[in-house]
């Protein structure tokens, strides 16, 4: 899909190109390939004078050929953005968080975007872009606009981690914690865990490109103070990610002091019965084993007295354990 945005009076206009008559009319401030097919960037060589890549959004790309300059003036940045689709917990259709890699070349002021999938945060710009006039004035205010929208995607992101956390330790730490509640929790903190580490790498990611973008000169000083405060809020998620981080450790360290719990009380079941069958089994071990002839032929109510202390023999060690707390 090929989609064209073109500034009027300041703000975005999108229209879906369908050929290449339709792309030669246009004078597009951006540029976003979803998914492109080979005619459609064929379409952008023969109009815009762009070749893109057959590798532009692999994973495997080597990280020192995300950012570079290529001799004609293409600047080639490619970054990962981030999709928080839901919690997998609430149904088949919900999927796990994810990256996206998204290739930007930004050539004779217009910015093309390559990526396989829509993403939050280009729906998120596009939205404030109608609404805002003079939100953007170039392809460079699209790009900076893109990060400014991931970071705010990231931050709403970590507040549903904040959100779901707390879910949890209201479960673990006010209800008594059994299997199948420390299961569910340690799955979701396990889900939790992996959001936020995409969340920082994400950040991490997006200061890289940023610091790429201030270095190679290409904005202008209004720009840069932009570029400043964008890497000024990634740097304040920096502690919230570390926050998160011991508090998922905490409750993990929580749940498992739980479980271990629940699995030394079926041992001291298991020890209380092995100590209490031990005077029965000596009871009878002497009995049946110190008589010269039958008992039952010698004394008629030899069973029935053994019998009687064996019950005795176990009845005092659970007496005694109960007496003691062991049992509780």
């Amino acid at each position: 899909m090929l989609n064209v945005f073109t500034l009027t009076n300041g703000r975005l206009f999108q229209e879906e190109i369908e050929s290449l008559a339709g792309l030669a009319h246009v004078r597009p401030v951006w540029v976003d390939l979803e998914s492109p097919t080979a005619e459609e960037k064929n379409w952008i060589n023969e109009r815009f004078g762009v070749s893109i890549p057959s590798d532009a959004v692999d994973d495997d790309l080597e990280e020192s050929a995300r950012f570079y300059e290529e001799d004609n003036g293409e600047l080639h940045i490619r970054s990962d953005f981030l999709i928080d689709a839901g919690d997998p917990s609430k149904g088949p259709g919900a999927e796990p968080a994810r990256t996206v890699r998204v290739a930007f070349i930004l050539f004779q002021n217009v910015l093309f975007t390559i990526h396989d999938e829509d993403l939050p945060v280009f729906r998120l710009l596009r939205l404030r872009a109608r609404r805002t006039p003079a939100l953007i004035e170039d392809a460079r205010d699209v790009l900076l606009k893109l990060y400014d929208a991931d970071a705010e995607y990231s931050a709403d992101a970590l507040e549903g981690v904040y959100d779901k956390l707390e879910k949890v330790s209201a479960r673990v730490l006010g209800d008594e914690v059994n299997d199948t509640i420390a299961a569910e929790a340690l799955a979701a903190i396990a889900r939790e865990e992996d959001l936020n580490g995409r969340i920082r790498r994400n950040m991490m990611d997006t200061r890289r490109a940023l610091s790429f973008m201030m270095r190679s000169r290409m904005l202008s000083a209004e720009q840069f103070e932009e570029a400043r405060q964008i890497l000024r809020d990634i740097d304040s998620l920096d502690s919230h990610t570390a926050f998160l981080f011991d508090k998922i450790n905490f409750l993990m360290d929580t749940i498992v002091g739980f479980i271990n719990i629940n699995q030394n009380k079926v041992i001291k079941i298991f020890s209380v019965v092995g100590v209490a069958m031990l005077p029965p089994t000596l009871i009878a071990s002497i009995y049946g084993m110190n008589f010269k002839a039958m008992p039952e032929l010698d004394w008629a109510a030899g069973y029935p007295f053994a019998l009687v202390l064996m019950l005795a023999s176990v009845a005092a060690p659970f007496i005694y354990f109960r007496r003691k707390g062991w049992l509780r």
